[in-house]
């Protein structure tokens, strides 16, 4: 029953909108199986921005495919970027929301439909969640969404809710798995140059700093070389003037010794001269 419930939404949901609550009655009418046509009965009218949206991926599900595609590998690439291309990458998704959103709007406009404009803004915000969040981009390729999306929301645990008929699966993408994988080794031979490109440029600052390590090693070493010299010349001037001033002394030793022994000597003959006139005088 799933299956032909979808199926039956996805007619409903790209149908007339303005017919959309009479053909859902009587198309439960139609069926004999009382749960299918409870099922189709339970099913909710689309807001105009979804059904635009919803009219634009079934008749052109092969475009909106390839774009959805691309959004995929972008959010896997995008942890890889840098700043400038984060932002050149931000730009690009929004030109092609853009694109994407007045080409639906115009196929909603030649089915006779009033598009508002508030009501391109929400099928461009739409798409633009489906961008960004992969619950979001299996919605909007269904065909069957059931209201617009906010772009910055995230959609897993309300899947049900967004879509009638059941949940989404994921979007076919109708396109050779060739390309696909020539993009996919495009796009990790590009993350193998960025890397490379950084290793590069890393080691390249790593040996510019080592070379200046080595360039002041040699300086230091140079320094404590002519340091070295000055150092030993002035140890054998101390050397010089230590020998010397070793003799000096040992002259100025033996000239003490020789002059406190002629002191002792004078001192005695002066006892003598003191004694011998003591004598004279108390004679």
């Amino acid at each position: 029953m799933d299956s032909e419930l979808a199926e039956i939404a996805l007619g409903l949901y790209t149908g007339s909108p303005s017919d959309f609550v009479a053909a859902r009655n009587a198309r439960a009418a139609e069926v004999g199986d009382p749960d299918l046509a409870a099922g189709i009965r339970g099913l909710k009218k689309p807001s105009v921005a979804a059904w635009v949206v919803n009219v634009f991926a079934h008749e052109r599900g092969a475009r909106l495919g390839e774009a959805l595609q691309l959004a995929e590998e972008l959010r896997d690439a995008q942890a890889d970027l840098d700043a400038r291309a984060l932002a050149q990458l931000g730009r690009d998704r929004r030109a092609l929301t853009s694109r994407l959103a007045a080409d639906a709007v115009e196929l909603a406009e030649a089915r006779g439909q009033r598009v508002t404009a508030s009501t391109k803004e929400a099928v461009q915000q739409t798409i633009s969640a489906a961008f960004f969040d992969a619950t979001a981009a299996a919605a909007v390729a269904s065909g069957r969404l059931v209201r617009e999306l906010e772009p910055a929301g995230t959609f897993a645990d309300i899947a049900d809710s967004i879509v009638g008929g059941g949940a989404a699966a994921a979007p076919t993408i109708a396109k050779p798995l060739d390309e696909v994988a020539a993009r996919r080794e495009r796009r990790d031979a590009e993350r193998a140059v960025r890397e490379s490109e950084k290793e590069h440029d890393r080691m390249v600052r790593e040996s510019a700093a080592a070379d200046r390590a080595l360039r002041d090693a040699l300086a230091d070493i140079d320094d404590l070389e002519r340091r070295e010299r000055d150092l030993e010349a002035e140890l054998e001037r101390v050397r010089r003037d230590m020998k010397r001033a070793r003799g000096d002394a040992e002259e100025a030793k033996t000239e003490h010794e020789s002059l406190a022994r002629r002191v002792r000597e004078s001192e005695e003959h002066l006892r003598t001269a003191q004694e011998a006139l003591d004598r004279l005088a108390s004679g």
